[in-house]
């Protein structure tokens, strides 16, 4: 097994108010010798913000700012934004996160051209109910039967005009064009998904109703292993090798005490990344110290970040939905032990 290091907490909540009860989740970027974070700040009542703080190295905090640095603005965000990821694609930065109105949590994207400015573009996921959304899957045919089977999610009983939009989060872009397109990951309980366009404006009414219908073409991953079994998602944006796409995602299981995400990792074909090329069959790692074992939520390490210094891949977490954590390993000898795990696959 790789052997990952745990190098332990990196940010705790503060007495500012907007993030007075936890913060997690960091998007991380390096620009020269700088890691610049933007991470979930919680306020009471589950209000969330975007706070940024910079990094002199992978692991020294140098500046940290005591007000929100991306807060909601719009309908579709009311309660939060959630849970960022950040790439460099061409010039432009791409700040995915959640929006959360309350009700639905949908993808969004906000893009910056020197990091300290950001547009937001909206919501980039498809505005569908649940119940269209198995319409059109259902099409395809060959859809694991698993993502049918959150309608109690959607329709619950005591309300069940709550959460009616299918809910699809974890947008995380490629740091490059690919075959001249651009790409992103999104998940849709309990698998992967992948898109390509050519440009945002592609991402129609009309495209996703054919993405639908050809969903089973997309899905990158669906749960395989004990670790991953209820569901999982995208965590870290990707890390081209010579070898594939390398990607750090969150794998969740049930046990007797409740849920546990662990973090878990897989390379993808660099020209082709639907089609998996190898796929650690065992948690890269998971919740084992206190401050990931207790916490707002309790049993979970949740990864949405990483930078490399030197040979080391630097990956950044929420611990226990409350604090910021940071895992080290080796790239080069975690991609080797991937390549001892590869994995079939027709796509």
């Amino acid at each position: 097994m790789i052997k990952v290091k745990k190098e332990g907490i990196l940010l705790q909540r503060s007495d500012a108010e907007f993030e007075n009860e936890g913060v997690l989740n960091p998007a991380a970027i390096r620009i020269g010798d700088s890691v610049h974070l933007f991470y979930r700040a919680v306020q009471t009542g589950n209000h969330s913000t975007i706070g940024y703080c910079r990094l002199d190295g992978p692991l020294t905090v140098a500046e940290r700012m005591d007000t929100p640095f991306l807060k909601p603005e719009f309908g579709y965000e009311a309660q939060g934004v959630e849970d960022a990821r950040i790439t460099q694609i061409d010039g432009i930065y791409y700040l995915t996160y959640t929006a959360y109105d309350g009700t639905n949590a949908c993808g969004a994207l906000a893009t910056s051209t020197d990091l300290k400015t950001f547009e937001k573009q909206g919501i980039i996921v498809p505005p569908i109910t649940y119940s269209k959304f198995i319409f059109l899957a259902e099409s395809s045919g060959k859809v694991d039967e698993n993502y049918y089977h959150n309608h109690k999610f959607y329709y619950q009983e005591g309300d069940p005009e709550k959460k009616i939009l299918l809910w699809d989060k974890d947008v995380i872009f490629f740091p490059r064009r690919i075959n001249g397109k651009l790409a992103f990951l999104h998940r849709i309980r309990p698998g992967i998904q992948l898109v390509m366009i050519d440009e945002l404006n592609f991402l129609t009414a009309d495209f996703w109703k054919l993405y639908f219908h050809q969903l089973d073409e997309h899905i990158v991953m669906d749960p395989v292993y004990p670790h991953e079994l209820s569901y999982m998602g995208g965590g870290c944006p990707p890390i081209e090798t010579e070898h594939g796409w390398l990607i750090i995602y969150h794998g969740v299981e049930e046990s007797p005490n409740g849920l546990i995400y662990s973090a878990c990792a897989a390379l993808l074909d660099l020209n082709n990344p639907v089609k998996v090329l190898a796929r650690l069959p065992y948690a890269l790692f998971t919740p084992e110290y206190d401050w990931e074992l207790n916490g707002e939520v309790n049993n979970v390490v949740f990864p949405t970040g990483t930078c490399v210094f030197g040979d080391t891949l630097f990956i950044y977490y929420g611990a226990a939905d409350d604090k910021i954590a940071t895992a080290s390993v080796n790239l080069t000898a975690l991609v080797a032990e991937l390549l001892t795990y590869t994995t079939p696959n027709e796509k």
